[in-house]
């Protein structure tokens, strides 16, 4: 009997030799797809209407008769986003079109080549496309209300013969994913996140991320986590599965421990994050005085978490990074309001 991994085998350890235009791709995610819980993590079809709320937020989520896109159909739209920063990065024209080489897309996401592969990207779209959002988005004192899909539209080539397996396929991004691309609101991920074998350890892995990112530590109790993963498991079954992790140790960025007596879980920064990052050197240290400035812009923050936040979001180093972050605090605020 073989020793159990609790990550799944690297499939493709060689893989950048043969995705030559995203071998420098960064895998990117958008912010508020990571925040709130978008999709199923349930291997079954889910098609009833989910609805999550949370501090005056609401979003829900409607499926089509194929089923709500789940966790695993998401690596489609990261795969694409990925090629959009990329693209961003090296100052390329981008569209909400991406043409996507389905081998490619595979191989990036640590998937196997067999024909049900393929056949379950096909499935994939169908989901993207069919899932619609509603939320009302808050800005500042003004809330809006916003209907929107995941993806506008998908086309595929099929290779004719016995195995039938895509060629490629087109996605036409929604205008909310591409806009949310083009103002850089986006995190990079672990490698490894395509190596977890659950579908509520990568949600998991996705709200650490977004909450605890560079910082060096973040706690939150387990029926407020369980609530952000959008699971459906009870808490007693979500409780083994902290435990699990735990034990194993195997969270991409972050280790987890977790305190019984408070139910409280605690993620601590492992310090990997991708060597892309501007983090350490690309952009400057700060003046004194922008410290100042950021805090009236962004009243009750703490600006160093917000620089470390700004920091991951930037692409490129900003003409002026005392205004850049400057800038950014009072996007912040606008969006977020007070801490």
């Amino acid at each position: 009997m073989t020793d159990y991994s609790p990550l799944l085998p690297d499939r493709h350890p060689q893989h950048d030799l043969f995705i030559c235009d995203v071998a420098d791709a960064v895998l990117k995610d958008i912010i508020a797809q990571m925040e709130h819980p978008f999709y199923s993590l349930s291997k079954k079809p889910e098609t009833a209407v989910r609805r999550y709320e949370h501090n005056g937020n609401w979003l829900e989520i409607t499926p089509s008769v194929k089923g709500l896109a789940t966790i695993y159909d998401k690596d489609i739209l990261i795969y694409c986003i990925s090629q959009i920063m990329a693209k961003l990065r090296n100052g390329e024209a981008v569209s909400q079109r991406v043409r996507i080489n389905s081998h490619d897309l595979l191989i990036f996401t640590n998937r196997g080549t067999a024909g049900k592969d393929y056949k379950a990207l096909a499935e994939a779209l169908d989901r993207l496309s069919g899932t619609r959002i509603s939320t009302n988005l808050q800005t500042g004192d003004e809330e809006q209300y916003d209907n929107f899909g995941l993806i506008d539209a998908a086309a595929l080539r099929r290779k004719h013969g016995l195995d039938g397996r895509l060629l490629w396929c087109e996605v036409k991004l929604s205008d909310w994913v591409f806009n949310a691309i083009r103002a850089q609101e986006v995190l990079t991920l672990h490698r490894d996140y395509f190596r977890l074998r659950k579908p509520i350890e990568r949600r998991v892995y996705e709200i650490a991320r977004k909450h605890c990112g560079q910082q060096d530590s973040w706690k939150i109790s387990l029926g407020m986590l369980l609530k952000k993963t959008g699971a459906q498991s009870p808490e007693k079954r979500f409780r083994q599965m902290i435990r699990d992790l735990v034990r194993h140790d195997h969270l991409p960025d972050y280790s987890v421990s977790f305190d019984a007596g408070t139910d409280m879980v605690t993620f601590r920064n492992r310090g990997t994050m991708s060597p892309h990052s501007l983090m350490e050197t690309d952009i400057p240290p700060l003046q004194s005085d922008t410290y100042e400035e950021a805090r009236h812009a962004a009243p009750g923050w703490d600006v160093r978490f917000l620089e470390r936040e700004w920091r991951e979001w930037c692409i490129e180093p900003p003409r002026n990074a005392d205004r850049a972050f400057i800038g950014f605090c009072r996007k912040w605020f606008e969006k977020h309001g007070s801490s």
